[in-house]
């Protein structure tokens, strides 16, 4: 592992994940989300009923900054907060269904399209890509909460 390969593969990375995202915000005919509100999105997908400090220290940001997403999210219909019934100090989030039918259009959208980009590779490349899928996912979750 060389430098010049570490940056090969972030540069790749996000380059795949650009493209994609312009791609498939195009295919679903809307306005892109900023990055932040995505990233706050996606966290409270995996992790229903997270609360907006636990939000904070997995995304690696301050609660104020989180607190600030949360509101502009919730202004727009794609998240709900509710206080915890046993400490009621506690909000919890929640995606709204309009939050859960946007994110699974953006999903079938961007997975066409990288299912259409992986079959014009030939073989080898696309088995090593879809090969090191988990190895990327262990990564992704192995670098949260570093900065």
């Amino acid at each position: 592992m060389t430098d010049e390969t570490v940056d090969q593969l972030g540069g790749a990375l996000g380059d795949l994940h650009r493209v994609l995202r312009r791609a498939a915000t195009q295919r679903a005919a809307r306005t892109a989300l900023p990055d932040a509100q995505v990233e706050v999105l996606r966290l409270v997908q995996r992790w229903p009923g997270i609360g907006v400090r636990e939000a904070a220290e997995r995304l690696g940001t301050a609660p104020n900054t989180i607190s600030t997403l949360v509101g502009e999210l919730t202004a727009a219909g794609l998240l709900r907060r509710e206080r915890d019934p046993a400490d009621r100090r506690i909000v919890r989030l929640d995606l709204t269904a309009a939050a859960r039918e946007r994110m699974a259009a953006y999903g079938r959208h961007r997975r066409d399209l990288l299912a259409a980009a992986l079959a014009e590779l030939d073989d080898p490349d696309r088995e090593a890509l879809l090969a090191a899928a988990p190895a990327l996912r262990r990564l992704a979750d192995g670098m949260t909460g570093r900065s």
